[in-house]
């Protein structure tokens, strides 16, 4: 019997539990941003979401991209939630407020809101690409 347990001791003693090795991103967050790009160019929209959401922890230019991706999913919930933050982290790109206000816009919802955000985007756009929000 002690010999039993004893060979079941060392049988289990070789043996090793699975360990989980975290590995460092090879991706830069541009990079990611580009890998969402081309993702949603092909139609890959779950991953071309995942690829943007990690882009963001760096870039905060990817909360446009995720608003722009949910946009034209029809996810305006969560479309208006990456706008709304890429706002608050891009207090000065024109873009984020442009888009939002172009949803709401399309959607006919929150119009006053949409004239005071596409407001916004004229005033920081750069004088040279007014236009192209006026």
């Amino acid at each position: 019997m002690r010999l039993t347990i004893l060979a079941l001791a060392l049988v289990l003693a070789g043996c090793s539990l699975p360990r989980v090795t975290v590995m460092d991103d090879p991706l830069s967050s541009q990079e990611h941003l580009q890998l969402g790009l081309s993702y949603e160019q092909q139609g890959e929209y779950a991953l071309a979401e995942s690829q943007y959401e990690q882009a963001a922890d760096e870039l905060p230019e990817a909360w446009l991209y995720l608003g722009n991706l949910h946009f034209t999913q029809e996810e305006y919930d969560a479309a208006e939630k990456a706008y709304t933050k890429a706002i608050r982290e891009l207090p000065t790109d024109p873009r984020p407020r442009n888009n939002l206000a172009w949803m709401y816009l399309t959607r006919g919802e929150k119009l006053t809101e949409a004239e005071a955000l596409a407001q916004e985007a004229v005033e920081l756009a750069p004088e040279s690409g007014r236009a192209e929000y006026e």
